[in-house]
């Protein structure tokens, strides 16, 4: 396919953008096709066609969901063509002509299960076959779906909107601010030095690599320079000088898309759509019967709240001797706070006009979001640090359950956008990943439940439930629709 025959058809788009839909539909089919995205430039179509969806004032909304549609029905057909061949991949033409992608693909799929259909969506060398190998290898329709829904509505932002913001920009007559294009190839470089990292460990490049091992070279001095911890706090076990990499490529990933997302949101018109789309929602939803407990989870994403529950945790671990946990989680809520009233103050975003009395802070973070997810994520990750690694997710997912109606909240009561919400996320997810980098020179907690924990938990609900029956009267008012 040359290039003389992507800019014909992107020239005859430009003059039938009826057909855009359709367009972006069948690439984005054609690029999950097993085998068939290793010889078609999907990529490199989707984004043409996506700025040429901006540029002809196609909506976003519109845009991701073609293009989702397209990945999730070539996913589908792949998995029902393995489904129908089964055991006779290697035999059949033209998958015969590629026997170390079908092994390296079982491989993968041995390795990480389910999983590697969210995985591998986002890894080229094993992306067009892994849905194939999930069908040969029989997983159950329901779980592959579920899967493959999932991936794709992360997978079209990520390969849809540079195009569509470029061609957005290339169609605007109002000039971005000068630190626009630099902050956003920033962002960019920087996610994408991060999937390139994971591709290499997700591939197998792992502990014996030249990469791992010079991360490990650099872990000699980043464990080193910290004999106060080895020697006043409990329980450091050997930890093979392990460089944090999971953290560190979560500080960064978030950091990225935190930039990015801050600059559409903020300095651009894009995704206005969503937030009116969520907002309008959300007001339809609004009844009397779900107002209670849409308040009492904001209430419960208050700063108050939340700092209690800090210096508590803080407290607890102070006493049991793990010094450096303690203060890290400190660390964690000052660092939190403080972003926070940055950004907000500086950014000065105006919020929903959806209530009577909405806060006279900014909009852009949301302030509950960022606060309980780092609160969460945090637990989650000493919990998980004590489990095996394979059901480490399963920590990770029940313990961040309670984020969900907190952030569901200020969408429903009005006082946030969409787009507040996604940023306070990913700034908590930021300040997860570099306390956690920093953590891990340090002790192992042993969370066996004792009375210092019990403590700690009664007098945080105590506080809690009090906090919430003081303020319950003016949130009522203050939160009441206009």
């Amino acid at each position: 396919m040359s290039a003389d025959w992507l800019q014909n058809l992107s020239a005859w788009l430009s003059v039938h953008p009826g057909w855009l839909a359709l367009a972006l539909f069948s690439t984005a089919f054609v690029e999950s096709l097993a085998l068939a995205g290793i010889v078609v430039p999907g990529v490199a179509i989707l984004f043409a066609f996506a700025a040429l969806a901006g540029q002809t004032g196609m909506p976003l909304t519109e845009t991701l969901i073609w293009a989702g549609l397209g990945a999730i029905s070539g996913d589908a057909l792949s998995f029902a063509l393995g489904r129908k061949l089964g055991g006779r991949l290697d035999s059949v033409w033209p998958l015969s002509r590629y026997p170390l992608l079908i092994a390296k693909g079982k491989s993968f799929f041995h390795k990480h299960g389910g999983k590697s259909v969210v995985i591998g969506r986002f890894v080229g060398p094993v992306r067009p076959i892994i849905p194939l190998i999930a069908g040969a290898l029989w997983m159950p329709w329901q779980r592959f779906l579920a899967f493959n829904i999932a991936s794709a509505v992360g997978w079209a932002p990520v390969y849809i909107l540079p195009g569509f913001l470029v061609g957005s920009a290339m169609a605007s007559e109002l000039q971005p601010p000068a630190h626009f294009y630099a902050v956003v190839g920033i962002s960019l470089a920087v996610m994408l030095g991060v999937y390139l990292i994971l591709i290499q460990f997700q591939l197998g490049l792992g502990e014996g690599s030249r990469l791992y091992t010079w991360l490990e070279r650099r872990m000699t001095t980043y464990d080193a320079t910290h004999r106060f911890w080895r020697l006043y706090t409990n329980h450091r076990p050997d930890r093979g000088g392990e460089f944090p990499l999971a953290s560190v490529m979560l500080a960064l990933g978030a950091s990225g898309l935190l930039l990015l997302w801050g600059q559409l949101a903020t300095q651009t018109h894009i995704l206005e759509p969503f937030n009116q789309l969520a907002l309008d929602w959300f007001e339809q939803l609004r009844q009397p019967l779900l107002d209670g407990p849409a308040i009492i989870a904001t209430l419960l994403g208050d700063p108050p709240v939340l700092i209690a529950a800090a210096v508590l945790a803080s407290l607890t671990l102070g006493f049991r001797g793990y010094y450096a946990a303690a203060i890290h989680i400190l660390m964690a809520a000052t660092l939190t706070f403080t972003l926070v009233w940055l950004l907000k103050s500086t950014l000065g975003i105006a919020r929903p006009d959806a209530v009577l009395s909405p806060p006279a802070s900014g909009a852009f973070p949301s302030g509950h979001s960022a606060g309980i997810t780092v609160f969460v994520t945090l637990i989650a990750s000493f919990v998980a640090g004590e489990s095996r690694s394979r059901s480490r997710w399963q920590s990770y997912v029940l313990l961040s359950l309670p984020l969900l109606p907190v952030a569901l909240s200020r969408l429903y009561l009005g006082v946030h956008w969409f787009t507040d919400v996604v940023g306070g996320i990913l700034l908590g997810l930021a300040i997860t990943g570099s306390i956690r980098a920093s953590y891990s020179r340090y002790d192992r907690i042993h969370l066996a439940p004792d009375v210092t924990m019990v403590v700690a938990g009664v007098l945080w609900l105590i506080f809690a439930a009090s906090y919430v029956a003081v303020a319950w009267p003016e949130a009522q008012a203050d939160f009441r629709p206009v």
